[in-house]
């Protein structure tokens, strides 16, 4: 009987969707492509591909719209189908050559500009995601940016941000902690933004040595438990600075921040536990009983997320690199997980016990404790 009903809603659902697909489609009828992304295709297959996205993602935007995020498991189905559709716009080899996706881009970002200025968080914290691991934090005392990209390993500039965009961003944050040296989560032209406004840029020392930027970052000790204060223009922030990795060279920080008002964020980067590294299990296994986490923000392909998670034992999970467009398409996590992919478990982990919110670009999510 729960299985016919789960078909009926899912089928209703559908339904649904397919409005929403067919009320903007009529919008779009007369859009333009803007010259022939994909060179395998003629410029009418382009074109109807451009407004075949645009159609999606206008579709897309209204539902995310009326339906805001929320744990999975309280989440409206309208919301899981409009993130199917991302998928399937997302994992087209040029979609961010594609008008439609970089217009879609840089409104929500946009959207994320004018909630920072507006927006006054008075107890817990709002998060924003912006582009694959790149998160925005604010609590009533300061705002932090982990991982901030403007986009650029998409190989389009027009997807990316521009560096007025990046500099609004930057305008609303007081420190910015990069986890590892790879484009997708380092970018010098923004930490340099952070660095001409005063403000701190943490990353691990094996990073852009060779440039004068290096001298200007702040390299703290990656050491477990070593509580760490970093000063800012009128406070302090508690930090722990794990000693995690990506590979077997790639240092990866994962920054356990306090902030004053007793917010304690981790962001893990792209840690990722196998080989001779499966000894960083020795720190993560006790993270959750060393530290009371309120928000953790994983890499979504992390190998053994669900773990991860049970180690750091945090009030609420946001996952990102989700649909990092420089990547090739089979490489692009996609928001249903596709569990075959380094053999995760993060549909496990969506299932699991933990309140696990998926955003998508430039949704926001409002942490109570």
């Amino acid at each position: 009987m729960r299985n016919k009903s789960n078909q009926i809603v899912l089928g209703v659902t559908a339904l649904l969707l397919l409005f929403y697909v067919d009320l903007f489609a009529q919008r779009y009828d007369k859009f333009e492509g803007g010259g022939a992304p994909d060179p395998q295709l003629s410029q009418k297959d382009n074109d109807y591909i451009d407004r075949q996205a645009a159609v999606f993602l206008d579709s897309v935007l209204s539902i995310l719209n009326t339906y805001p995020p929320a744990p999975i498991k309280q989440e409206a189905r309208e919301r899981a189908w409009a993130k199917l559709l991302l998928d399937a716009v997302f994992h087209e080899h040029f979609a961010a050559q594609r008008k439609p996706v970089q217009q879609f881009f840089h409104q929500r970002i946009g959207q994320v500009i004018n909630d920072l200025e507006s927006t006054k968080v008075e107890y817990g914290a709002k998060v924003w995601k912006i582009y694959d691991m790149g998160f925005i934090v604010r609590t009533k005392s300061v705002t932090l940016a982990f991982d901030l990209v403007s986009g650029i390993t998409s190989s389009s500039e027009d997807f990316a941000l521009s560096p007025e965009e990046i500099g609004k961003l930057v305008g609303h944050c007081d420190v910015l902690f990069i986890s590892h040296r790879h484009e997708d989560h380092a970018e010098k032209s923004v930490a340099a933004q952070f660095i001409v406004q005063n403000k701190p840029v943490v990353a691990p020392e094996q990073m852009w040595k060779d440039d004068p930027l290096y001298d200007k970052i702040t390299h703290l000790e990656r050491m477990v438990n070593k509580s760490q204060k970093l000063k800012l223009a009128d406070l302090e922030l508690d930090l722990v600075i794990f000693p995690g990795h990506q590979m077997r060279s790639i240092d990866n920080n994962v920054a356990l921040v306090t902030t004053p008002d007793g917010i304690t964020v981790a962001h893990l980067g792209d840690q990722i536990n196998e080989g001779d590294f499966m000894l960083d299990y020795q720190w993560i296994d006790k993270v959750g009983t060393n530290y009371n986490v309120d928000i953790l923000m994983p890499a979504a392909w992390t190998m053994d997320i669900l773990r991860i998670v049970k180690e750091f034992n945090p009030k609420v999970v946001l996952p990102g690199h989700e649909l990092e467009l420089g990547h090739t398409v089979w490489d692009r996590l996609p928001y249903w997980g596709d569990d075959e992919y380094l053999e995760l478990n993060y549909n496990m982990l969506k299932q699991s016990e933990y309140p696990v919110v998926v955003l998508t670009w430039g949704e926001s999510f409002f942490y109570q404790p």
